[in-house]
């Protein structure tokens, strides 16, 4: 094996995260599934290799919590054996291909995953890190809150289209031409610049001003957006969700003991394929109305060493007092890892405290300044703006 690469705070397998509990290394599941086999090998693995502790990601993809310099090497050979490797860390972290978990299969959904996954493994596109493609072809766009740079959806007519984040409409195209045209558009995003700089995605690269080519530029609309799935059963399994997206390697074997496979999601839940009833366990969300779902944290300190408190005792102690139609968002640093996007109430932990940032994500200016926690927890209301 070679040498471990740790860079930046977006870790791989080949290519892992330090973090305050050990390395952090990220399986990115084929088409966002795993079959019962690997889910149960994965759980076997995380006990023997790491400290059996196991992330969900925004990304839909597992991270292996705990694992050292001495047992990186025989975790790394043992996801080789499962089938979860790239031939190299470039390639793997290109690979960035979200799926829609409702797909059936008489659908287009796992082929089109498939073949933009073997695309984008021999193109030399150069993206950054972050850049993302959706495969989000059901009749309602479930990963339109979900972070992409590039959809494949449906448009009212349930043909598909090709569309870049940020702008209303996409491109329509036929069923062979999806791939293509989404690597196009990739490319496009590079020879244009939206690759330099700090905001490196692309509704960002729009906002400033970019301009798509007539050739990628169409009047497409797509279908309607649905709200984000909750707990419960489905036609094709049980939707459950994991508290603050960390479950054990017991929680995680016995998911694999009782489904047929499961389906990755942005939502810190899974979908377990063919099980007619809800699982239980003390990390899974079976309520649809549970208030963790309200939540997100990020790992906190001290498992993080840029964090500056622990967040999630902090989130699961105020998520009774959220609003069922709001979100909070604890950050333990401005980086805001575990949620990119904007929540109703984002709290940023800092050396001075919390910062509290109303509709905004970690990077917007606070109303609020220096927060304690003992403070928040005397007086909740003032996360909604209350006195």
């Amino acid at each position: 094996m070679s040498a471990i690469a740790i860079k930046g705070w977006c870790p791989g397998a080949l290519r892992p995260m330090q973090s305050g509990d050990g390395l952090v290394v990220r399986i990115r599941p084929r088409g966002g599934r795993l079959d019962a086999a690997q889910a149960a090998a994965i759980a076997d693995l995380a006990t023997r290799y790491g400290s059996g502790l196991i992330d969900l990601t925004s990304r839909a993809n597992l991270q292996i919590r705990g694992v050292s310099d001495q047992s990186y090497a025989p975790l790394i050979d043992g996801l080789a054996e499962l089938g979860l490797l790239d031939a190299d860390s470039d390639t793997e972290a290109q690979r960035n291909v979200l799926v829609t978990p409702f797909w059936t299969a008489g659908d287009d959904t796992r082929s089109l995953a498939a073949e933009l996954e073997r695309a984008l493994t021999g193109a030399l596109l150069d993206l950054p890190t972050k850049f993302g493609f959706a495969i989000d072809n059901g009749n309602n766009r479930v990963l339109a809150g979900a972070s992409a740079d590039i959809r494949i959806e449906r448009d009212r007519n349930s043909g598909l289209l090709v569309r870049a984040d940020g702008a209303q409409f996409g491109l329509s195209v036929a069923r062979s031409e999806a791939v293509q045209v989404a690597l196009t558009l990739a490319e496009w995003f590079v020879a244009s610049g939206g690759a330099r700089g700090e905001k490196r995605r692309m509704a960002a690269h729009l906002a400033r001003g970019a301009s798509l080519p007539q050739s990628l530029r169409g009047d497409a609309e797509p279908v309607a957006r649905s709200a984000d799935p909750v707990p419960g059963l489905y036609p094709i399994g049980a939707m459950v969700g994991v508290t603050f997206g960390q479950l054990t390697q017991q929680t995680l074997s016995h998911l694999a003991g009782c489904a047929q496979a499961l389906r990755m999601t942005p939502w810190r839940m899974v979908l377990a394929e063919g099980m007619h009833e809800m699982p239980r366990g003390a990390d899974l969300v079976t309520d649809p109305n549970d208030p963790a779902l309200r939540v997100v944290a990020c790992s906190g300190a001290p498992r993080c060493r840029e964090a500056h408190a622990d967040t999630r005792a902090l989130a699961s102690a105020l998520a009774s007092f959220v609003p069922a139609d709001a979100r909070l968002h604890v950050s333990g640093c401005a980086k805001g890892c575990a949620h990119s996007g904007s929540a109703d109430v984002t709290l940023v932990a800092s050396s001075e405290g919390f910062d509290l940032i109303r509709c905004g994500t970690t990077r917007d200016v606070p109303v609020l300044r220096g927060l304690t926690r003992s403070g928040l927890l005397a007086n909740p209301s003032v996360l909604m703006g209350g006195d």
